[in-house]
């Protein structure tokens, strides 16, 4: 980013923030933030491009009565924070400590001339030095 560009995103992003200005709110989200890090093991910054997505999206997988209590609250004296879910949950996503496991690329398939798909080549596996498996 060129230093015109990144202060612009900085004060556009400052501005679209300006509800962190009320003390009241920043001790809501800061809760929040506290109460992510404690289920999920998550450190969420107040700098975070997409925080409001990232607080909402946390706040609808927690099982922590306190976070939702907090982050409804938050809601209430934010009306911009009512975001709505950036996809639909299929119940096909596998989930790890409360975050989405990216799936797997497929395997690629190198393929010759003739159309003939080459086996996946086998690792090798060394242990002690001398090549095993």
């Amino acid at each position: 980013m060129t230093p015109i560009s990144e202060a612009h995103t900085m004060t556009s992003l400052a501005s679209e923030r300006s509800w962190l200005l009320d003390p009241s709110v920043l001790k809501l989200v800061h809760q929040c933030r506290r109460l992510i890090h404690t289920e999920f093991g998550v450190k969420l910054h107040l700098t975070e491009e997409h925080l409001e997505q990232q607080l909402a999206d946390y706040a609808r997988k927690t099982r922590s009565s306190q976070l939702t209590r907090v982050w409804e609250t938050l809601k209430e004296r934010v009306p911009q924070l009512n975001i709505e879910p950036e996809e639909e949950d299929d119940g096909l996503k596998r989930n790890y400590r409360g975050q989405v496991i990216a799936d797997a690329p497929p395997a690629s398939a190198e393929q010759d001339e003739e159309g003939q798909i080459d086996p996946p080549r086998k690792k090798k596996v060394i242990y002690r030095g001398q090549v095993v498996g």
